[in-house]
């Protein structure tokens, strides 16, 4: 059986705050969403070694660090203006529906 498609609060280009985790505290960009399995990947943030054989893009192999994947539980949207965590609303305008700042009630921009 496949798994059901989550819904993820956050989207790619979010800048988000890690709030569980070894990595609690630290602030980066999302630079991937996987709705699948309700992950997301977050910019210099829960870095893993890879040992790679030598393939002939890289002769060398070696050990590269990465970014994994963590659960999007895990992170919270962090608004720059009120510089906090905070939660989404969604408010409809003339333009359609647009995020906004529970705290400071501010658009969040829709960045990709």
């Amino acid at each position: 059986m496949a798994a059901a498609k989550q819904k993820v609060h956050v989207k790619k280009g979010d800048m988000v705050m890690i709030i569980t985790g070894k990595d609690a505290g630290k602030k980066g960009k999302i630079l991937q969403v996987i709705p699948k399995k309700g992950r997301v990947v977050v910019e210099k943030a829960n870095i893993v070694k890879r040992h790679t054989k030598p393939t002939q893009s890289m002769p060398q192999g070696g050990i590269i660090e990465k970014e994994a994947p963590l659960a999007s539980s895990n992170v919270m949207l962090f608004c720059e203006e009120c510089n906090s965590v905070t939660r989404v609303s969604i408010k409809e305008t003339e333009a359609g529906k647009v995020r906004v700042c529970k705290n400071c009630g501010v658009n969040l921009p829709d960045k990709k």
